[in-house]
Order: C-alpha cells, then structure tokens, then sequence
C-alpha cells in the first residue's frame, strides 16, 4: 500500500492518512474514541459475554485490537482475537504511535502494544492471561475457515475507497463466519451497505455513531 503519514485527529491520538488514497484509517474526530465507540462500546460490550470471539478485518495500527485487550483486562474477559491485514505496517512506525501515552497507561501496561505488533503473522500467542492474538496476513477474498465468531469488528476503508470489501459476497461470508446470535459492529451506515447485510440474512439496527457520525450499524445474525 501507499506511504503513510502520521496525523494527529481531535482527541489527540494518532491516526496514519494515505496520500494515494487521500484517507486516514480513523475519524479526524478522535482515533481512540472511534475505535472505543463503535468497536468495544457497540460491539465488544454490547454481549457482555465472559468469553468472546472476535473476527478483526483490518489489523491496521493495531488500535481494536489493543482497546479490546485493555477491555479483556478490565473486565476479566477472555478474548480470542483473530485479525486480518494484507498490509501490515512496519515497526518504526508503530512505535511512533501515541495510544499508550494519550491512554495515560502505565508502561507496564503500553508495552502490550508492541507485543501485539509482535506477534508473527500466521501465528497465536497469549499477550495476557486473558487475551489470545493470531494474526494473518491475507485477503479478506482468500480468507477461509470453520471457526465460528461472536462479533465482527469490520474496519475496511470506507466503501468509495475499497468498494471490493462491501460486496454482498463479502458480507455473506462475514455472516457464515458468525455464530448465532453474533453481530457485525462498523462506523458505515451507507445504505447501499445496510441493504447488502440485510440481503443476507442480517438483521439490521442503526444505532448513534461516534463523534462526527450520526449514525453506526450493528448487524444481528439471527
């Protein structure tokens, strides 16, 4: 993919912005509470299970993933975490990236980051007693498994951007992947995607989106 350049969004948290794509990967409004809003606050909180399994399109920096550790943590959650990136990012720029210290975490704490970073492509490790990580490098087009998930945190770039991921295949898979009752969580609520979950069988809710959003979906396999 395209360089990257570190930007500063309104909550004081880093995001990266592709000047090929002239996208950022989060909201300009605020990185952290995005991610906190649409991912565990609608999504990881939102079953308030003792014991999850997340489906992660698009690893990215890393962000979902860390919260929903952070969460894990918290609440004595176990976590297992699967996360897909094509192109993951290189480690100097990682470490350039701010979470732990706009978090205000222990350094204890923050060096989990770059333990989630660490760990090797197609492979799992326990970062916490509580929160398992596997990461893949892939496609989502060349994704394949029988593992079954209770949420979907789907974080592809927006549908003008990468329209190839907001197909109506695509959310067919998304939605065999998911066990009954599971949800798929995204800060999209263009209707064209709504429609093409609801085509496959999800049941949609429009829900209030994160700041500078009016609205979020979450999608209800029933």
């Amino acid at each position: 993919m395209d360089k990257k350049e570190l930007k500063i969004t309104e909550d004081g948290s880093h995001t990266l912005f592709v000047p090929g794509l002239n996208e950022t990967y989060h909201s300009s409004h605020g990185a952290i509470q995005e991610s906190l809003h649409v991912f565990i606050g609608a999504g990881l909180r939102y079953l308030n299970n003792k014991e999850i399994s997340v489906l992660e399109i698009g690893f990215g920096t890393g962000l979902n993933a860390f919260l929903t550790l952070l969460e894990a943590n918290r609440t004595e959650t176990i976590i297992n975490y699967t996360s897909l990136e094509a192109f993951p990012l290189e480690m100097g720029l990682v470490r350039q990236l701010n979470y732990t210290s706009e978090l205000k975490l222990k350094d204890s704490v923050g060096e989990l980051f770059n333990k989630l970073h660490e760990v090797e492509w197609e492979g799992g490790q326990f970062i916490t007693n509580e929160f398992e990580l596997k990461k893949l490098k892939i496609k989502l087009d060349n994704f394949n498994t029988s593992e079954k998930y209770d949420v979907i945190y789907f974080d592809a770039f927006a549908p003008q951007i990468q329209p190839e991921m907001w197909t109506v295949s695509v959310f067919e898979k998304m939605y065999q992947c998911l066990n009954n009752k599971g949800i798929l969580v995204t800060y999209c609520a263009k209707g064209v995607v709504k429609r093409g979950l609801k085509e496959v069988g999800f049941k949609i809710e429009s829900i209030p989106g994160p700041p500078g959003k009016r609205e979020m979906t979450r999608a209800h396999k029933i």
